[in-house]
């Protein structure tokens, strides 16, 4: 079930966007970003809610019932916590919703980390797995072999660029930070005690690292992706006027 609706399906979204690059030379690199912003697409009603999620959380650490509950209640955690629970059902807020998008992340991660793999076949056996997993739509003479390289990459490589003599992982670096400003700029300020705030605050400082981690270890295409997709996202949230630009200056409640 995974190779069919997840693997084959975006395998051959990509070779399809990859064939439609005929005119500036058939380019992997460009057939991701395209890919990205497909995915970005698709995803939008999430980021939407994701955003209104958002939106409410910053609304309620200014409202006048929420702020006397743990003023009454900042001694009682349990009783602050069930009223927390309340505020949040009666004003239709998802405290975890901006955790979400990323979390819906993953499964594409994993499958175009695959669908690349398996784009990027080289050995016989590998292009005859995948040229049987090809749609009738595409032309398989224009996507085998696959042109794997952009730029200074090697898209089915984990990436490096030397600098200096030193083989420096600059796409990882660059994921980490436009994974954090992303994060940043979608979490509420909190207020002591709000345990999910606290949360979403720390997954704020753990998902880059983690998200850098990967671009580091797996192919190149992969962190190609990631930037360009946090790179949409904060366009998304800036053009929306819904950015949480102050979380980026230290210490600015």
């Amino acid at each position: 079930m995974w190779d069919t609706y997840i693997i084959i399906p975006m395998t051959n979204v990509l070779l399809w966007i990859y064939e439609s690059t005929e005119l500036i030379g058939f380019n992997f690199g460009i057939a991701i970003i395209l890919f990205t912003i497909l995915i970005r697409a698709i995803t939008w009603p999430l980021t939407a809610q994701q955003l209104k999620g958002t939106q409410g959380m910053q609304e309620l650490q200014k409202d006048k019932e929420w702020l006397s509950i743990q003023k009454k209640n900042k001694n009682d955690k349990e009783k602050l916590a069930q009223e927390q629970m309340r505020i949040y059902k009666e004003r239709g807020i998802n405290p975890f919703g901006s955790c979400l998008p990323t979390l819906i992340q993953f499964p594409v991660i994993i499958g175009l980390y695959q669908s690349i793999i398996r784009s990027l076949a080289a050995t016989p056996l590998s292009l005859l797995n995948m040229s049987r997993s090809l749609y009738s739509f595409l032309d398989v003479s224009k996507v085998i072999p696959l042109n794997s390289k952009f730029l200074w990459m090697d898209l089915g490589r984990p990436e490096s660029l030397e600098v200096f003599g030193f083989a420096l992982p600059t796409l990882a670096v660059v994921v980490v930070i436009t994974s954090y400003i992303q994060s940043k700029l979608m979490t509420p300020p909190s207020n002591p005690g709000d345990q999910s705030a606290a949360m979403g605050n720390m997954m704020s400082i753990y998902m880059p690292f983690l998200m850098g981690y990967f671009a580091m270890t797996f192919a190149s295409g992969l962190a190609l992706y990631f930037i360009t997709s946090n790179l949409l996202g904060i366009a998304q949230y800036a053009m929306m006027g819904k950015a949480n630009w102050s979380n980026l200056i230290p210490g600015r409640k």
